[in-house]
């Protein structure tokens, strides 16, 4: 049992993600639950590596379960958050440049890699607390202030993948 914690808390992420879009946004438990989320995605790696239950299979898990998490988000939370068009343009050409350094590697390296550098790191966590903050602050400042980190560390992965520097801790 204690090989398998890991993937069980990684699997619950998928299990609290669901529900949430069946929850209103202002509701207490759509922030129990989204921050439920987030706590099994601080932990589970963490858990692997204690008990020593890093697997292919975990790691799988834990990108299924982060898809899913961030799917159920982003049509939960985009819908409700109105952004200046530059900002949506700014958002396309991140998620391009992620998605042109993922199939660069691919084509190079014939295998999907993660760089888990310490910018993305604080930029995925700046990006999980935007949610939590559109009661008090104005989305536009905060979603820009998110993308010039994210530009940053998508140019960064760039570099990285390039000296095959392929996962960062």
């Amino acid at each position: 049992m204690k090989k398998h914690i890991a993937n069980i808390i990684t699997g619950s992420r998928i299990i609290f993600s669901l529900p949430l879009l069946f929850i209103s946004l202002s509701s207490a438990w759509f922030y129990i639950l989204y921050l439920l989320c987030g706590l099994t995605d601080m932990i589970d790696g963490a858990i692997a590596r204690r008990t020593g239950a890093v697997s292919k299979f975990g790691a799988r898990l834990d990108t299924a379960s982060d898809l899913v998490f961030t799917l159920v988000c982003g049509i939960k939370v985009l819908p409700l958050i109105h952004l200046p068009v530059w900002l949506w343009v700014w958002i396309t050409l991140i998620a391009l440049i992620k998605i042109l350094n993922i199939t660069l590697v691919f084509i190079q390296k014939k295998k999907l890699i993660s760089i888990h550098s310490v910018l993305n790191k604080i930029t995925g966590f700046c990006l999980f607390l935007l949610p939590l903050t559109l009661t008090f602050a104005k989305a536009t400042y905060s979603v820009a202030t998110i993308c010039a980190l994210a530009t940053i560390a998508a140019i960064q992965e760039v570099y990285f993948t390039k000296k095959g520097q392929e996962v960062l801790q």
